[in-house]
């Protein structure tokens, strides 16, 4: 067995009217991400996490935002395509802990939607993903709702 560690990042301005999208559902909210994609934050940090641990370079090297082919691609493709690569290299997730920092909306009564979402897209039972969120207690550009941020570490396994 040959384990893997990933961790991955990913950030966007929010501005009104657009749709916010997270952990591949949509939330209710007066502000969405300025994105090439649909801009969900939660699925780009696991998708780099993922891409991280499997020494398969980032979501951008993949999906590049000058690609007019993913211009405003829904992020549960991306999350697929990714799975697949890592099938093609014979990995295989064992756990994902993810946190996703806003200010506004409060989101805790969407996370089990989410996981049932993200369990669904990467085929894998839902015990094995963890999805948080936090504020930043009004503090920088999350806590003055300029902007959204999610944090992603992963553990993939290494099939024979």
């Amino acid at each position: 067995m040959s384990f893997r560690i990933g961790q991955g990042y990913d950030v966007h301005r929010l501005e009104e009217g657009l749709g916010l999208y997270l952990g591949g559902i949509k939330i209710p909210h007066t502000k969405g991400c300025v994105a090439h994609s649909d801009g969900d934050v939660l699925i780009h940090a696991i998708c780099d996490a993922l891409l991280g641990a499997a020494a398969l370079r980032d979501i951008g090297y993949h999906f590049p935002d000058t690609d007019p082919r993913y211009k405003n691609i829904d992020s549960k493709i991306l999350l697929s395509e990714t799975i697949k690569l890592l099938s093609q290299h014979h990995y295989q997730i064992t756990n994902i802990d993810s946190t996703i920092c806003l200010q506004q909306p409060k989101i805790k009564d969407f996370i089990p939607e989410m996981v049932k979402t993200l369990a669904r897209v990467m085929q894998v039972e839902e015990n094995k993903i963890s999805v948080k969120a936090t504020t930043t207690e009004k503090l920088g550009f999350v806590g003055r709702e300029e902007g959204i941020s999610a944090y992603a570490t992963v553990l993939i396994e290494k099939q024979a």
